[in-house]
């Protein structure tokens, strides 16, 4: 068996050194309830030779019948059965409870793992083959470790037990099966690498069965919308045909080979017979032992049939585990130190993002600084890299080259609990658990009162559409925020990362679904109670732009120009092109402004 630098599996099973004296529990349970079925196998030996010696059943001369040690004798079996069922039964229970915890133990780990992973690596992998390996992967670890621990377990001890009756009888009638079990086991083991292979080719099939599925899920409303519902079950139908096939071949593979092991073991039980009825012959072996010795035989067949399924489950366990320990032992691009003291300005210096395609980068060269109180619009056309760079404020990725800074501090250098406490980013796509509206709000600060959650529901607008549902905030919002509408989730989003009081609030297009009026309240709102709190809003709405302090067009992956709406309107070319500004007639006129003070910041 390889060892634990070249088979993931064995660090799989150390997973069973947190709960030690369970484990040890059930293996000695697993050993003792197994070796009394040698044991029992040569007491039945016992009783067949007082039967066969007529001890069992005596005559009397007046012909009666003396069944006194027939009697003792079925009791003493069926005594001996009942009690090793209850044991059986026992240790069965605790051998499953045993196989749960590390299923709990993996799961726990690839999850917290998932957590720790920066964006790029979640890119790079699906949620369907992520979900797979906290799922079916883990699942198959269980079935190797667990199950077959115990099939090893059970199947060592008999074997051992076997050939113990067997060389107690007499030596010559041990000899060939064990050869013939050693042959079996070595043949075995050398289909293992074939079958990972063949297991690994299956599983990969099986993550895009998932991610089709989780697509198909997540996404069923625009498959409705654009009447996709034939293409995508044409393609889920081929991706499950491509599963197939890769699982076929495994199970052809193992059908032809496995079973042979249990041919060749099998082979031994002729050889019992045959060898059994010469000592017989000679005297040196008794019929009751003959009989025993091939029960017991018989037994070890029936075991040896499992080593086929053995070696099937753990090769199979094997291509999971390697997948779980490839994300295990992956390193978080993402590491952190400690936070500032207080609050202070964001800046960007000299940031590049490299396209992981393999393209040109998506940022360049950007520098971009944000001061406390300060409201920043971000625009630029589709594709330009807006939310890649909205990804490195709460460091969901970390930049190719240079650096982000909070109050003069390298984000890097920061503990990413810390980070994410302080910067806040609301996606366009408001995602919601499904929960209440409380146990949302609560994801950002779970220690938050009710009187808290209502003012973060109040600054976000959302306060008065809450406090008209009939639980309000204990109503439930169903999977995604689906009880809602896309305005009213982009605003219990926006609650939700207010109330942790960040120092940096990023809207991703995050106010997308609301109508201008309810814009202008909640910046106005903003603006008014969060004098500490630097706002970048991605925008793509010329009424977001018109209520921002100052304006910043992201072009060829670089900050191209910065200024007040007028003063970009006036000047810019390609910002009035981008707004649709230069289909207007008459004079472009500054949009609507916010009460209280207008801070320009430095401007790159």
């Amino acid at each position: 068996m390889a060892g634990p630098e070249r088979n993931p599996l064995w660090r799989c099973f150390a997973f069973y050194l947190r709960v030690p004296w369970l484990f040890l529990a059930v293996t000695l349970a697993l050993t003792v309830v197994n070796l009394t079925q040698p044991f029992s196998q040569w007491l039945i030996g016992l009783a067949l030779h007082d039967v066969e010696t007529g001890r069992a059943v005596v005559h009397h001369a007046d012909g009666t019948l003396d069944r006194s040690l027939a009697w003792w004798w079925t009791g003493v079996l069926l005594g001996f059965t009942l009690l090793r069922a209850i044991a059986q039964y026992a240790t069965t229970v605790f051998a499953i409870y045993l196989g749960q915890k590390l299923l709990f133990f993996l799961r726990d780990a690839v999850l917290t793992k998932v957590q720790t992973l920066d964006l790029a690596y979640h890119l790079r992998h699906g949620a369907g083959e992520l979900i797979n390996r906290a799922t079916r992967d883990s699942d198959k670890i269980r079935d190797a470790v667990a199950g077959g621990f115990r099939t090893m377990v059970e199947l060592g001890v008999v074997l051992v037990g076997t050939i113990g009756l067997l060389t107690w009888y007499h030596p010559w009638l041990a000899v060939v099966p064990a050869a013939l079990f050693l042959v079996a086991v070595g043949l075995a083991w050398t289909q293992a690498d074939r079958l990972v292979a063949l297991d690994r080719q299956t599983d990969e099939t099986y993550d895009q069965v998932a991610q089709d599925l989780s697509e198909g899920v997540h996404g069923v409303r625009v498959i409705k919308a654009f009447a996709l519902e034939g293409v995508r079950n044409e393609r889920f139908r081929a991706r499950i045909s491509t599963y197939l096939g890769a699982a076929g071949q495994a199970l052809a593979y193992t059908a032809v080979r496995l079973p042979v092991p249990q041919i060749i073991v099998a082979a031994g039980h002729a050889w019992v017979l045959l060898a059994g009825a010469w000592l017989v012959s000679r005297g040196l072996l008794n019929l009751g032992e003959l009989i025993a010795a091939m029960i017991a035989m018989q037994a070890l067949v029936f075991r040896v049939e499992a080593i086929g399924r053995l070696v099937q489950t753990i090769a199979d366990a094997r291509a999971s585990a390697g997948r779980i320990c490839e994300l295990l032992d992956a390193v978080p691009a993402v590491r952190g130190g400690t936070l500032p003291a207080r609050a202070g300005a964001l800046r960007l210096e000299h940031v590049r993002v490299d396209d992981l395609r393999g393209g040109p980068p998506i940022l360049a060269d950007v520098d971009l600084e944000l001061q406390p109180g300060e409201i920043v619009a971000l625009v630029g056309i589709t594709g330009a890299g807006k939310s890649t760079l909205a990804s490195l404020l709460p460091r969901l990725r970390d930049p190719d080259g240079g650096r982000v800074l909070l109050a003069g501090t390298d984000l890097r250098e920061l503990r990413l609990a810390d980070v994410r406490s302080r910067i806040q980013v609301v996606h366009q796509d408001s995602f919601l658990f499904s929960s209440s509206i409380a146990g949302n709000l609560r994801m950002a600060a779970p220690e938050a009162t009710d009187a808290e959650l209502w003012s973060a529901l109040e600054r976000a607008d959302a306060k008065e559409f809450v406090a008209a549902l009939p639980l309000g905030l204990a109503a439930e919002v169903g999977e995604r925020g689906v009880t809602l509408s896309g305005g009213q989730r982009q605003r219990l989003c926006l609650a939700r990362a207010l109330i942790a009081q960040p120092w940096v609030l990023c809207g991703d297009d995050a106010t997308s679904a609301l109508d201008a009026l309810t814009e202008r309240t909640i910046l106005a709102g903003l603006r008014r109670d969060l004098r500490a709190t630097a706002v970048l809003l991605i925008a793509s709405k010329r009424s977001t732009v018109h209520l921002a302090d100052r304006v910043v067009l992201l072009a060829d992956g670089r900050i191209s120009d910065s200024g007040t709406h007028a003063d970009l309107s006036a000047r810019c070319a390609a910002y009035r092109e981008l707004l649709g500004l230069s289909q207007l007639s008459g004079p472009l006129l500054p949009g609507p402004q916010l009460p209280g003070p207008q801070l320009s910041g430095p401007q790159p």
